[in-house]
């Protein structure tokens, strides 16, 4: 697939410029319609879908898809952590991902789970909100192309985006579903744009997100403006834990090193609560990110002993090598296994 500019939208891009599915919002969803007529549904899993799940403070509507571990409906009185995760339509399902290509978060964490690699969590995969998904996004009002190539500017949103999440989904998500709603056990994470604002989030949010997972974020936005933000964070939180990575075939990145030394500067510990990657010959795309969300889910949800449920074990990283809403409805979706189609059953 190709840019207006007959770039290719999956490979590089240049820094401070937006792929096309950050600076064409409603290109994107058209190309999410297609997709699904063209790629089978690829769900792994038990996934619950809240269509249409609205919001009084952004004033909008977006899918949530919810991921259950193996042993939820038999452990009936067992509470799990809790990943949320941005562009959700990317996570799951190849029917509704961008370019077709997915996170693989279902398969991977159920493998994971099963193996005992990391500790059965509840993955929660929010939907962008169409056109105004890079407005919620970014943290100030910054221009779209920083190179001059455009005077339109985002109206940053990431605040009233971060309220959506504190007061009206993580509420909901934690009364139907047995959560552990505590902050220690609460993740975010995303890339791009969407790893710039769980970084943000989570020093906006503190009491609410500690576990992030910033792949590729855009350390380039509005001149930079992430490095400001930390510098206002007086110490790391206890218990804050960051995964930061970026692809060294990505323009421009070298900035992710330069936002972790500033990290560490703060108070995080390299290799501790901070994991810092550069992945050699990884591109700024889906499939870069779906090869490295396995390492993701094994720093920041390492599994516990039941008899270690007091202290954590430090987490062993791997990385693949290849490329009125409380009464929302909910679609139960059909049990598949990874990669056959199958229709959805309400």
């Amino acid at each position: 697939m190709q840019t207006e500019n007959g770039e290719c939208a999956f490979g590089r891009r240049e820094e401070g410029a937006l792929g096309s599915k950050d600076r064409y919002p409603w290109l994107f969803f058209i190309r999410m319609i297609s997709m699904a007529e063209e790629h089978g549904h690829t769900l792994t899993g038990d996934i619950q879908q809240h269509a249409q799940f609205a919001s009084r403070i952004l004033k909008n509507q977006r899918d949530i898809w919810v991921y259950l571990p193996p042993g939820y409906r038999r452990s009936t009185s067992r509470r799990y952590p809790v990943f949320y995760l941005h562009d959700g339509q990317n996570v799951f399902d190849a029917a509704t991902a961008f370019g077709g290509t997915e996170w693989n978060a279902d398969e991977t964490a159920q493998r994971l789970i099963k193996r005992r690699l990391i500790e059965p969590l509840i993955i929660v995969a929010v939907g962008g909100a169409g056109e105004d998904r890079i407005h919620e996004y970014t943290p100030t009002s910054g221009r779209l192309e920083s190179n001059g190539a455009s005077d339109a500017k985002t109206r940053g949103l990431l605040r009233a985006y971060g309220r959506f999440l504190v007061e009206e989904l993580k509420p909901f998500i934690d009364q139907t579903y047995r959560t552990h709603p505590d902050k220690d056990s609460t993740g975010l994470g995303g890339s791009s744009l969407g790893g710039l604002a769980s970084l943000v989030l989570s020093f906006w949010f503190p009491n609410t997100f500690t576990r992030i997972a910033a792949l590729s974020p855009s350390v380039w936005w509005d001149d930079s403006v992430i490095h400001g933000i930390v510098e206002e964070i007086d110490e790391a939180p206890r218990s804050s834990k960051i995964w930061l990575d970026t692809g060294t075939h990505e323009e421009g990145w070298e900035r992710a090193g330069h936002l972790r030394d500033q990290l560490i500067e703060r108070g995080w510990r390299l290799h501790n609560d901070l994991h810092y990657k550069e992945v050699q010959g990884a591109e700024h795309a889906e499939w870069a990110w779906s090869a490295r969300f396995e390492a993701v889910l094994r720093f920041l949800f390492p599994y516990v002993p039941p008899q270690q449920t007091n202290r954590r074990r430090k987490p062993v990283i791997a990385t693949r090598q290849s490329r009125d809403q409380v009464n929302a409805p909910i679609v139960r979706l059909r049990r598949i296994r990874h990669k056959e189609a199958a229709t959805v059953s309400t």
